[in-house]
């Protein structure tokens, strides 16, 4: 029985530190994903793409068509969208990116985008909510998601490194293209090309460049989940038209690892219901075959088939909360201790796990038992005395 619980324990200790370290490096993932804003591009099919982050500098364009028909095509996954349009400009003498985008409130103010899904982040994608519509840090949230709540025609907003070369701040006015401008923020550093451009409504940057309803790239901001399992092939089968590309390293990395560690966590799974189902009903069974006379004895005495078959699983019940719940601490710390080392993340009990691996363990505790257990009450009293 001591083995038969050290089985039943030190299945439920691998089961719950893998798949604790499994969660939270996801989560890690996911949040690093996150932060990078958007995660896939669609461009015009004939650019190259040289920069990642510049990936909208190439001058070619697209229909803004585009962004409707993949707002409207209800794809899982497409959490944010942001139409861009660039177009050269000069600010304090020097020359600059004046980038057109379109604020949440234009994708609201759309009643056929409305219930499309865009900005509402499901569970799983993602470390941070969402948070209801005028709250936040509103025109900050640019910096990582290029997603602010409103942008009128006139304001516009400015990267640290361009609001600092020509001594702008918050209120200022300027001019670009020869249309006057009110800075809405200065946006926080993100050491990325952004810090050295000005935003402005993407409508408003259209007419100043003349170019008509087109943008250069579309950036989508999806789920990393969705992305591994194959969200940019069905962007482009939405727009057969276009280039769609991911930051394909890091997906791919993600994808390895979650599968990886998905595939431990199913292989500890099957190893608690093999080995800890035969260890249980192996000695189960040796602990009926041993005390046949008991057995025997208290039938005699008057005890019924089911007394004796509620007492044998009775023990296998013990037998399956001990090893479970001790599984469970033990994981927890093993966890715990080995997630920073293994998966370079900081790791936290989850108790929902904990108390699942327990329930896990008495169920194969309990059903390894039943044979064993039907066979104690099914034992007849004067068999049992004649093998004194």
């Amino acid at each position: 029985m001591l083995t038969c619980g050290l089985a039943i324990l030190l299945g439920v200790t691998a089961l719950v530190a893998v798949r604790t370290v499994t969660v939270f490096s996801e989560r890690a993932v996911a949040r690093d994903l996150d932060s990078l804003g958007a995660n896939v591009l669609v461009l015009p099919r004939g650019v190259t793409l040289q920069d990642y982050y510049a990936a909208d500098t190439h001058g070619e364009t697209l229909p803004e068509e585009y962004v409707e028909r993949l707002t409207l095509s209800g794809l899982e996954g497409v959490d944010n969208l942001s139409p861009r349009l660039c177009v050269s400009a000069v600010l304090a003498g020097r020359s600059v990116t004046l980038t057109g985008i379109l604020p949440r409130s234009e994708f609201q103010a759309k009643a056929a985008w409305g219930g499309a899904g865009i900005f509402a982040r499901p569970a799983g994608c993602g470390a941070e909510a969402d948070l209801p519509l005028g709250q936040g840090d509103g025109p900050r949230l640019l910096a990582r998601k290029r997603i602010i709540e409103n942008l009128a025609e006139h304001e516009a907003l400015i990267g640290a490194d361009a609001a600092e070369r020509a001594g702008l701040k918050e209120g200022d006015a300027i001019e670009l293209l020869g249309e006057r401008f009110t800075i809405l923020a200065v946006l926080p550093a993100t050491g990325t090309v952004d810090d050295a451009r000005v935003f402005a409504h993407l409508h408003t940057v259209q007419r100043l460049a003349d170019k008509g309803e087109v943008v250069n790239a579309i950036e989508v901001v999806g789920c990393c989940k969705q992305i591994a399992a194959g969200l940019v092939e069905k962007i482009a089968e939405v727009l057969p038209e276009a280039r769609v590309t991911t930051i394909t390293q890091v997906v791919r990395t993600q994808q390895n690892v979650n599968r990886t560690m998905g595939n431990l966590s199913l292989a500890f799974l099957a190893l608690l219901l093999a080995v800890g189902g035969a260890a249980t009903a192996g000695a189960m069974y040796g602990n009926v075959s041993e005390r046949r006379r008991e057995v025997g004895t208290l039938m005699a005495l008057g005890a019924t088939p089911s007394l004796v078959l509620r007492l044998f699983l009775g023990k296998a019940l013990v037998l399956g909360l001990g090893g479970g719940l001790a599984g469970a601490l033990l994981g927890s710390v093993l966890a715990v201790w080995l997630g920073p080392s293994l998966a370079n993340v900081v790791v936290r009990p989850l108790p929902s796990l904990a108390l699942g691996a327990t329930g896990v363990a008495v169920v194969v505790a309990v059903l390894a038992s039943l044979w064993p257990a039907w066979r104690a009450a099914r034992l007849d009293p004067c068999v049992c005395f004649q093998e004194v």
